[in-house]
């Protein structure tokens, strides 16, 4: 039976349309990137998690605005946990923003080797694997959202 791990997920993305990713180089699988965020603590809500997530991780220290998006997905986390994520995204749009991670957890000080802005056309034609996999379609339908 999978763990349930409610997560917070921030599509980060700058004036030039480009959305921030993380690359993580696990030492069970190939390396990955994958948006800024991670679990739901305990008692926290997933507007609060994405906001410490955008903290600890990019060191921006701001409201995440709405959930904009929500996909539930299986799948194994870094310590080999087997789950069923329960992922709410946030969208947040900078002009410019420089990473600096205000408090990374000690497993990620260990896995999370950089980080880049992607264009969607740099998304689309990348060789290593990006989460989400529907990424483009995601900022395209948030991008909706945000605009209304």
């Amino acid at each position: 039976m999978r763990t349930p791990r409610p997560a917070a997920r921030i599509l980060l993305v700058d004036a030039q349309d480009r959305v921030l990713m993380f690359r993580f180089t696990p030492d069970d699988r190939p390396p990955l990137w994958c948006t800024p965020g991670g679990a739901v603590d305990p008692g926290e809500s997933y507007a609060a998690a994405a906001r410490r997530e955008l903290w600890e991780e990019v060191g921006l220290d701001m409201d995440c605005g709405p959930e904009v998006a929500r996909r539930v997905v299986d799948f194994r986390t870094f310590e080999g946990v087997e789950v069923t994520a329960d992922e709410r995204y946030f969208r947040v749009d900078v002009d410019t923003c420089d990473v600096a991670a205000g408090g990374l957890t000690d497993q990620e000080r260990k896995l999370l080797v950089g980080h880049r802005w992607f264009s969607r056309n740099e998304i689309a034609g990348h060789d290593e694997v990006l989460y989400p996999a529907d990424l483009v379609e995601l900022l395209d339908a948030t991008e909706t959202r945000h605009a209304g």
